[in-house]
């Protein structure tokens, strides 16, 4: 069931969208832990996790190119109409063979007007942390008008989280990178403000 937000929050609804559906994922528990440290660097800002396998889009299903906005299917209006309403836009998303899942790209390309000029944020994580896939995110997000916050935590998963099935604990493994996340959560904070206020000079002429 998708819910449309709340009016009243709409200048502060943050959405936190997690990259990856495979089974035995981490991304909720990541995603849950960046969640809290944003809260806390960030309390005027209202977040809402958002599960990408409970938003099944198809492949390729529309009969035309999403810039065009002329949408066709139920599923693709939904998904506009979450985005479009969300004030920001943040990844969390795992680094595959160096780049991110296709899920997470079939999600970003199934709209265009929707994204153009929201502010955004990116967080990887991974054996390696994740730093190309967030480069390659970072240049699609540009490509259809995200704006990005500079600083792009990349969080290193424990090699026996990855290889052996062993527990994440993201509280220990990722305490290094707090400052990063609350680094990122407060730039994106800034965009937010910036946008707020480019609005607000473009309705006052």
């Amino acid at each position: 069931m998708h819910l449309k937000a709340d009016p009243m929050k709409l200048d502060r609804n943050v959405l936190l969208i997690m990259g990856s559906t495979r089974a035995g994922r981490k991304c909720p528990e990541v995603t849950a832990w960046v969640q809290g440290i944003a809260s806390q660097a960030c309390p005027e800002l209202s977040y809402e996790v958002v599960d990408l396998a409970q938003w099944p889009l198809p492949m390729d299903d529309e009969p035309g190119i999403p810039a065009l906005g002329h949408y066709t299917q139920a599923h693709t209006l939904a998904w506009s109409e979450k985005i479009r309403l969300a004030t920001a836009v943040v990844f969390v998303t795992p680094q595959y063979n160096w780049g991110y899942p296709a899920v997470l790209k079939n999600a970003i390309d199934h709209l265009y007007g929707e994204w153009r000029d929201k502010p955004a944020a990116i967080v990887t994580y991974g054996g390696h942390g994740g730093t190309r896939c967030a480069e390659q995110l970072k240049q699609v997000a540009a490509a259809v008008g995200l704006k990005v916050a500079p600083t792009m935590p990349a969080l290193e998963v424990p090699d026996p989280v990855i290889r052996e099935g062993a527990a994440l604990h993201p509280a220990e493994d990722f305490r290094a990178a707090i400052p990063q996340i609350q680094s990122a959560f407060q730039e994106l904070q800034g965009l937010i403000s910036d946008a707020a206020a480019a609005q607000a000079s473009t309705a006052a002429h």
